[in-house]
């Protein structure tokens, strides 16, 4: 059935080529499919079929549409159920989908069934891959809606998640227009109903942190530098957050954001820069820090990236030794576990993650820069991409929607400007962008992307800019970090009643402060 939403879809013409990549004219089909209502087999008895294995076609309105029964059945939860159901049309060749989905929506089913990222340009094409997501009950296909989601369909697809009754897509739209309210205030008030609105507004924006970098401290010893800071936008200025552990290294240590929480791990102290074999964990919810196991091999100088569920830990260095190998952490076990090595030895390597894909920047030697990605699933490295461009030294990573920006310090001549170059992942295109950065004091290599906006922060001044054609436009100017030296950044989402300070119960132990915020609830799909 299709939605009512008080307006007619737009039509995309690109629907009808994006159904014949996936199925064939019903015409072409010899025997006439039997219709899924049709009932048992009478001739069945009372015995359930097994499942069967092989292809099966199924038919959408006018087109068909060729499978592997057990694609369908792993993939979908709507096939799963029907191919145990025993009933007779499990066992057929031939399926009769009536109602509840359209062909586009089957097409992006099946191609995410597949392992396929279909292309969803157009509206109509979105809200049928909603439709098919839905209907089908395809978890890939709704992950694949919530990596294309961007600020340009971020209403229609939160409004086709609320109908569909999508809950991840609806949530991860919901905060998306929360972060890019400012941008898409007026369409989001010509075009969904309030009560969308107001529950996206109830949601708590990313903050922008910051960290400066420490050893530990010595025991005791109080130390006014050691916070972790947000940026309070609305007084264009930054607050204390946190302060860190006695004894957690934020210097060449690993620092990411994972569910919501931080992660520091590892990190150096003392002047013989020896790594310290422990991690930290922040959650903003509780204000509380947790400590966690080191890497199983202690390192330093590494990249730490947090990605579904896990921690990867990627080279670095260990004994004043550059190594290749890399480790994942499963925070709900709290084990370290050997990975694929990197293809190379290489550390402070620049890592983002683009429609849900790991990439990581490998820069050295000065005059290469490999981009190489990583697929968990199958723990394999594969290059992406190969930049030849003079440096002098020092580089950052971030991806927004599916382009990676890669921000390097400029010719020799000028070491203190920095250089743009976008990346496609889609397209395999690079793209030099016009303009030159200030790099002075870390600038620009501390970049983190919310919405459609990057920050930027060093001593002297925080910049927004705008994300947007061929150029980074500025946005706005706001204080710097109340700390000179080098930065790590990161968004994390803080209670909507701002930052929580943990209680000590009668036995000394932290528990929650009352108060910390939480969102209301969603408006019922």
């Amino acid at each position: 059935m299709r939605p009512v939403l008080g307006q007619t879809w737009p039509t995309d013409t690109g629907v009808t080529r994006f159904i014949a990549a996936y199925a064939t004219p019903v015409w072409e089909i010899m025997e006439a499919p039997e219709d899924l209502a049709a009932g048992p087999d009478p001739g069945a008895g009372n015995a359930t079929p097994e499942p069967r294995a092989g292809r099966v076609r199924v038919r959408v309105g006018a087109s068909c549409f060729a499978a592997e029964r057990e694609t369908l059945r792993r993939h979908s939860d709507y096939f799963r159920a029907l191919f145990r159901s025993g009933m007779a049309e499990s066992a057929r060749d031939e399926l009769h989908l009536r109602g509840g989905v359209s062909a586009a929506g089957f097409a992006a089913a099946l191609a995410a069934c597949r392992g396929e990222r279909p292309e969803l340009g157009g509206a109509e094409q979105l809200v049928a891959a909603v439709e098919g997501a839905a209907f089908l009950q395809v978890a890939r296909l709704t992950r694949h809606l919530c990596d294309v989601l961007d600020s340009d369909n971020c209403l229609l697809l939160y409004r086709a998640a609320a109908v569909f009754g999508v809950r991840e897509l609806f949530h991860c739209a919901a905060l998306l227009l929360r972060d890019a309210f400012e941008d898409l205030r007026d369409a989001a008030e010509r075009t969904i109903p309030e009560d969308l609105i107001q529950y996206s507004q109830s949601l708590s924006p990313a903050s922008y942190i910051a960290i400066g970098t420490h050893s530990p401290s010595v025991e005791l010893l109080g130390d006014s530098f050691r916070v972790v800071c947000y940026l309070d936008e609305e007084e264009a200025e930054w607050k204390h957050l946190t302060d860190l552990p006695t004894l957690c290294s934020t210097s060449m240590a690993g620092v990411a954001v994972l569910d919501n929480r931080l992660y520091i791990v590892g990190g150096v102290h003392g002047y013989g820069k020896d790594a310290v074999d422990a991690g930290f964990c922040y959650d903003p919810g509780s204000g509380a820090w947790t400590a966690l196991p080191g890497p199983r091999q202690p390192r330093h100088d590494f990249t730490l990236l947090g990605h579904e569920g896990r921690l990867y830990a990627i080279g670095g260095e260990v004994q004043k030794r550059v190594v290749s190998t890399a480790e994942a952490f499963d925070p709900l076990r709290g084990e370290w576990s050997f990975i694929r090595d990197a293809p190379r030895p290489v550390a402070s390597a620049a890592s983002a993650v683009a429609r849900r894909r790991v990439f990581v920047c490998f820069w050295k030697p000065p005059d290469t820069t490999d981009i190489f990605e990583y697929i968990p699933a199958e723990d394999e490295w594969r290059l992406a991409t190969t930049m030849l461009r003079p440096q002098s030294y020092g580089h950052c990573m971030v991806a927004h929607r599916d382009d990676l920006y890669v921000m390097r310090n400029g010719p020799c001549d000028d070491f203190l400007r920095c250089l743009i170059d976008r990346y496609n992942v889609t397209t395999g295109q690079w793209t030099a962008l016009a303009g030159h950065y200030i790099n002075s004091k870390g600038a620009l290599f501390t970049a983190t992307v919310r919405g459609d906006s990057v920050f930027t922060v060093k001593h002297m001044l925080t910049l927004q800019y705008r994300i947007g054609g061929d150029a980074w436009r500025p946005r706005r100017q706001m204080k710097g970090f109340p700390k000179s030296g080098s930065l790590w950044t990161c968004l994390l989402r803080l209670p909507s009643a701002g930052p929580v300070t943990p209680q000590l119960d009668a036995g000394g132990k932290e528990e929650e402060e009352e108060g910390g915020g939480s969102a209301g609830a969603p408006p019922r799909l």
